[in-house]
C-alpha cells in the first residue's frame, strides 16, 4: 500500500477516535505522526484485503460461481 493511503487512512481513524472521546487531539497527532503505526495499518489493510479475497473465492467454490 502507497504510503500516503496509509496516512490518511490513519488520519480518519484517529479523527473518529477523538470525535468520540477516546483519544487526545495530542493522541491523534501522535498516531499521526509515527511511521511505526503507519506500518502496522499497512499490514493490517493488507491482511484484511487477503482474507476478504479468500472469503470470497470460498463462497464462489461453495456456491458455483464462475471465477
Amino acid at each position: 500500500m502507497n504510503g500516503a493511503i496509509a496516512r490518511i487512512i490513519i488520519r480518519y481513524v484517529a479523527g473518529a477516535l477523538i470525535a468520540r472521546g477516546l483519544f487526545s487531539p495530542a493522541d491523534g497527532d501522535l498516531i499521526n505522526a509515527n511511521p511505526d503505526i503507519e506500518e502496522i495499518v499497512t499490514a493490517g489493510v493488507g491482511a484484511a484485503i487477503m482474507a476478504g479475497t479468500e472469503v470470497f473465492y470460498y463462497l464462489a467454490k461453495r456456491w458455483g460461481w464462475r471465477t
